[in-house]
């Protein structure tokens, strides 16, 4: 599957797709979109999105940011139709590439301690808890809930 760098005229797609994906996932716990499309574009000036395409269609992304020798993924979205086929892997597999080709030693990422099935997920890729930080102010939840960081050593 290929995978490239997001442009700016991508960011409708990508608002799309994370908005789909965190919808399916996260219904139980926020009743409003993730994200909207000036948070898209202001994330693609501080950051890269990392795009999975089939066909010409956008089927998954994750956003990475560069932070010394540090790295930060977040919004690791698949397509609904998608998930469960192990593209999130995949995605999260480029993006270390990406990052430690970029000279980064590290990769850090935040869940949501509620969504039962992530730890899980992010342990078989290496990942270890690190500490936990309140949910980002806004952010209304149905549930009590908070972040857990997870990081994980680059190739």
């Amino acid at each position: 599957m290929p995978f490239r760098l997001a442009e700016l005229t991508d960011a409708e797609g990508i608002t799309t797709l994370i908005n789909l994906a965190f919808r399916n996932a996260e219904a139980f716990l926020i009743e409003r979109d993730r994200i909207d499309i000036d948070s898209v574009r202001a994330l693609l000036e501080k950051g890269r999105f990392l795009l999975a395409e089939e066909d010409a269609t956008l089927v998954g992304c994750a956003y990475i940011e560069f932070r010394g020798d540090r790295s930060y993924l977040a919004l690791l979205s698949v397509d609904p139709r998608r998930q469960k086929a192990g593209l999130g892997s995949k995605i999260m597999s480029a993006s270390e590439e990406h990052c430690a080709q970029a000279g980064c030693r590290f990769m850090d990422l935040r869940i949501i301690n509620v969504r039962q099935e992530l730890p899980r997920f992010y342990h078989r890729l290496g990942y270890v808890e690190t500490g936990t930080e309140p949910l980002t102010p806004g952010l209304q939840a149905k549930l009590p809930c908070h972040f857990i960081t997870m990081s994980k050593a680059l190739p």
